[in-house]
């Protein structure tokens, strides 16, 4: 029962999450200069429009995953390359600030509830306060693992569109070849928890970090 009540808890912490990092991605293409999102429909804060199915499941299943990447035309773009990489780095952006929010709202929702917390309070107003503090907290470490994941320098991934910022234009074209290959060895290191080890424990320490900063002023 636990874990399927975690597992309601995520779907809308990973649908948010998700939306709003391609939408992150979209609206800074059309910022400067690129306008295929928004002609597309894809500068939407409407999930559907942003959900790839796989990588879905594997960040309700195994706390990374992806979205359907958003369409940009690199030509739009007076300096593709740096341009390219402040497009790819404002998805993780949104996702860390995200992060940072749910942080600040379960120690504000967390100080709230010890306030009117009584000996007397109903046992569903109990459970209310649990599941919303749970929400809040898997939405906090559901969009880290997002922001932190993506910046990984691997295809479909958005720290593989900063290689085009170091490598040459044909040897970045080469690698991204074999983007369909390289997705599917991805999805396997997934399921056999390749990247539970390390990235787990980067995102434990940025949380702490969150925490840490945010604590001082809720003593």
């Amino acid at each position: 029962m636990g874990n399927l009540i975690q597992i309601l808890l995520s779907i809308p912490a990973v649908l948010i999450a998700l939306t709003v990092h391609e939408y992150a991605h979209g609206y800074a293409a059309w910022r400067l200069g690129d306008p295929t999102a928004r002609s597309l429909g894809r500068l939407s804060l409407n999930p559907l429009r942003h959900l790839d199915p796989i990588g879905a499941l594997c960040m309700l299943f195994f706390r990374f995953g992806w979205a359907k990447p958003v369409p940009i035309n690199t030509r739009y773009f007076k300096k593709p390359r740096r341009d390219m990489a402040i497009t790819a780095f404002c998805g993780p952006l949104a996702n860390f600030l995200l992060s940072f929010l749910g942080a600040f709202l379960y120690l504000t929702f967390s100080a709230l509830f010890s306030r009117i917390l009584s000996p007397t309070t109903a046992q569903f107003s109990l459970l209310l306060m649990q599941y919303t503090l749970d929400f809040l907290y898997i939405f906090h470490f559901v969009n880290l693992t997002l922001g932190l994941f993506n910046c990984l320098p691997v295809p479909p991934l958005d720290g593989s569109r900063f290689l085009l910022v170091f490598l040459p234009p044909r040897a970045y074209f080469s690698v991204m070849r074999y983007e369909r290959y390289i997705s599917l060895g991805l999805i396997l290191c997934l399921a056999f928890g390749l990247f539970d080890g390390w990235l787990g424990l980067g995102a434990e320490a940025i949380s702490h970090l969150f925490f840490s900063l945010l604590t001082p002023i809720f003593s």
